[in-house]
Parts: structure tokens; C-alpha cells; sequence
């Protein structure tokens, strides 16, 4: 049920991502008074699902669900229709305008991208604020390292002041600025001193390979909130509001250390030490193979005060755009990251089943539509890169014309668009071929 659920999310974001971003070719054309042959939502080689005809556009939904396409009149595009260009030029056809509205035409898709982003971003910020914890909250006690966070230098109670010369003020996103933002150090407070944490290519590889999300965590300690029937825990004798602070002797104050302990201790007798009200007990334990004993602990939310900042509509307006801005920005530096040797990231580059694994197992509209504001600056960027058969591609030609005032040939454009296209597929070709050996493995 949870993959199916996952497959509809995806399945109706991307279908709103194509649709607004052919009607912004579809308007922009219009507008200029160019003729759009078809308005399709994906493609539709050979035959169609269901199609309709309105005026001289016909609109229609293809079988092949690999994106969509506007069909203007007189464009060299992935329909490769050679016949019309071998006829005069007419003055309804995209090949009649002028470069200044063929430029206009040909980034509307990304342009309404981008603009239903920030629509989206806008909306969530005024309905639903923004709520984070404070690095300053985090700071009262200190961070907990994951086995890589510790191999890169971090160390169990390091209090983070700077990534690089950047103050982050919300703790869950430094991980994320250390990676796309590459800083030669973190800056931390360890007993009272300042050090600095040096972030070297490896160590960067490291995280992006780790994929982990408790890269760095809140240091908390472990709390009883319930315990599970017929556990472990239970059979122990473990109660609501005892604190485990030891294992095996060996003082253990935070959650993730007894965890790793823990889980050290598969199928093995174990005394753990539990402070119950003012008491300070020594209890028996048989660690399941499974690794987990049955308790639920306090979370986060029971130590930390969250900030949340709400805004009225003319509030969340300019701070959706900032938000839109920032993540293009984010975005660009991923792909940057992609390119780096180092950090090794063109390795998890994914396809169809990646994206559809960050849609949650339940429908939630709030996730959903942060997901797809999301997957909207990124169809946005990726469209802009100057590829031959993306919107970017048709974009340098034009500047090209500008520049030299002259048009490219339509057999040079003819086989750039193949070249694109081959490119193109090739890309999609590694990104899923990449998911669908991570599923074997």
C-alpha cells in the first residue's frame, strides 16, 4: 500500500510540473501570437490515451509518461517535423518572431517553474509557518556524532558555532550546508574551547555516501516514555520516566550511545544502569536478537523549545520568494556537487524510483506540496542547463543569433536536437539504470 501511495504522489506531482510548465510555453506563445500545433501531458509516439481538438491546438494525454511537450509551429523541436520546415515561413510560425520573442517563448516553461515554487512556498509559509530547532537549543548539550561524523572529528557534547564563516540557525540543515556549501572547517566549542573541524574532500565523500539522516544529532538522553507488550523491557522490569545511564558499567548519558550499545549486544545478557526517580538501579536485561528492547523514548520535543514563525500573507510573500531563491541556488550546488570527483555523489544519482522514495508511505498534503515546490525548482534548472533539446539548449542558440545576428542553420539545429536527445536519454538511462542496481543489491 505505502508503494502504491508513494507511485500516486509522484505520479500527480509531476503530471502538475509538466502541465504548468508546457502552459508556460503555451502562454508565452500565445501571447505572441504563435501557432501551438499540441498541448500534450507526456508523450505520445504512435497513439494517445485521449486527445481533443480546441480552435488549432489539440490537447491530449500521451501513453509514455516521461514529461510532455508544446508543439509550436515552425520550431525545431523533439517532433523532428521536417516537412513543415521545408515550406515557406508563415507569419504565425515561431521561426517568424523575432529573437527577443522567441527567447520569451522558450524559457515561459521555466519561468512559470519557478514562479509556481515561490506560489507554493508562499502559501505553506502563510498557512502553516516555519518551524526549526534552534542551534542555540542544540547548544545546552551538545551534539551527538554518528560513526562517520566522529571519523571526519566530530566528538560527543561539541557544541557547533560556524560552518566555515556561516552561523546556521537551524540545527537540522548543517549537515546540508556543509555538504553543499564545501567549507574548509566547522567551527565548534569542546570543553570550553574553540576548535575547528576540518572538512577535507574525503570527509565530504564520507557524508554523501553515508546518506545518513542522525549524521549529527541533538544529544538526549534516554527516557522512558511507553513500553511495548511482552518486550524485553517489560520482562525487565523497566518503567515509564526511568533513565537508562549506563550499560554494563560504562556510563552511558546520551540515547545514541545506548543505542549503540545496545545494539552491540544482540542476543547477550546485559545489566544496564536505570536512575528511577532518585535512585540509581541495576537491571538484567536478554537483548533480543533484533537489536531493540521495547521502550519508546522521549523525543526530541520533550528537551527542546522548537521555533516556529508564522507570517500574514504580505509576510510569507517576499519570504516565499527568498525561500525559491535559495533552494535554485541549493540546487545548482548539488549538481555542482555531481561533478566533483571527490565527493563521488554522480553515484547516487537517481531516477524515477529515487524520486518517488522521498514521497512519504502516507498521503500528506504538507510533504506533498513541499516535495513538488521542490521538484519544481529542480525541473526548472535542469530545463535551463544548455543541452541541446532543453529549454537552455534553444536558449544559447537564440543568444547565439543575438550575438552574431544570424540564425543556425536548421540542419545544424536538426542535428543538435538529436545530439541533445541522445544525450538526454543517455542521462536517464544512468539515473534509473543506477535504481534499479541499488534494488539487486
Amino acid at each position: 500500500m505505502e508503494i502504491l501511495i508513494r507511485i500516486l504522489q509522484l505520479f500527480l506531482s509531476l503530471s502538475i510540473l509538466v502541465i504548468f510548465h508546457e502552459f508556460g510555453h503555451f502562454a508565452a506563445a500565445k501571447i505572441f501570437k504563435t501557432r501551438v500545433e499540441k498541448f500534450y501531458l507526456f508523450f505520445d509516439p504512435w497513439f494517445s490515451i485521449f486527445k481533443f481538438k480546441h480552435k488549432e491546438t489539440e490537447y491530449g494525454i500521451g501513453w509514455l509518461p516521461l514529461g510532455g511537450y508544446v508543439k509550436i509551429s515552425g520550431m525545431i523541436d523533439e517532433s523532428m517535423d521536417k516537412d513543415q520546415l521545408a515550406k515557406e515561413p508563415q507569419p504565425w510560425e515561431f521561426r517568424s518572431k523575432p529573437a527577443w520573442q522567441r527567447l520569451i517563448i522558450m524559457i515561459g516553461g521555466v519561468t512559470v517553474n519557478v514562479i509556481l515554487a515561490m506560489a507554493i512556498y508562499i502559501m505553506m509559509l502563510w498557512t502553516n509557518g516555519q518551524t526549526y530547532l534552534p542551534t542555540s537549543e542544540v547548544n545546552k548539550n551538545g551534539i551527538y556524532p554518528d560513526s562517520i561524523a566522529q571519523v571526519i572529528g566530530f566528538k560527543e557534547g561539541d557544541k557547533i558555532l560556524k560552518v566555515g564563516d556561516k552561523y546556521v540557525k537551524d540545527f537540522q540543515r548543517i549537515p546540508l550546508e556543509i555538504i553543499l556549501n564545501q567549507p574548509k572547517f566547522v567551527e565548534v566549542e569542546r570543553d570550553n574551547k574553540i576548535v575547528e573541524v576540518p572538512i577535507t574532500g574525503e570527509d565530504l565523500a564520507l557524508m554523501v555516501n553515508a546518506k545518513s539522516p542522525y549524521l549529527l544529532s541533538p544529544a538526549i538522553p534516554f527516557i522512558v516514555d511507553s513500553i511495548q507488550e511482552n518486550s524485553a523491557a517489560q520482562k525487565a522490569m523497566l518503567k515509564k520516566g526511568d533513565q537508562i545511564i549506563g550499560v554494563n558499567g560504562q556510563s552511558t548519558p546520551t540515547y545514541y550511545q545506548i543505542r549503540e550499545k545496545i545494539l552491540a549486544l544482540k542476543g547477550k545478557e546485559t545489566k544496564i544502569e536505570v536512575l528511577r526517580n532518585q535512585d540509581t538501579l541495576g537491571i538484567n536485561i536478554k537483548i533480543p536478537e533484533t537489536g531493540y528492547i521495547g521502550t519508546f523514548v522521549k523525543n526530541e520535543l520533550a528537551f527542546f523549545k522548537y521555533n516556529t514563525q508564522e507570517f500574514t500573507l504580505l509576510q510569507a510573500i517576499p519570504a516565499g520568494i527568498a525561500k525559491g531563491y535559495t533552494e535554485i541556488g541549493n540546487y545548482l550546488k548539488q549538481i555542482k556537487l555531481i561533478a566533483n570527483p571527490d565527493a563521488k555523489a554522480y553515484e547516487h544519482v537517481g531516477g524515477f524510483i529515487t524520486i518517488g522514495k522521498i514521497f512519504p508511505g502516507t498521503w500528506n498534503w504538507i510533504v506533498f506540496w513541499r516535495i513538488t515546490a521542490l521538484l519544481s525548482i529542480m525541473l526548472a534548472v535542469v530545463n535551463i542547463l544548455p543541452i541541446p533539446a532543453l529549454d537552455g539548449g534553444h536558449v544559447l542558440f537564440l543568444i547565439y543569433e543575438v550575438i552574431a545576428r544570424r540564425k543556425p542553420s536548421d540542419k545544424f539545429m536538426e542535428v543538435a536536437q538529436v545530439a541533445g536527445m541522445v544525450i538526454l536519454f543517455a542521462l536517464l538511462i544512468y539515473a534509473n539504470g543506477n535504481d534499479i542496481i541499488k534494488l539487486f543489491k
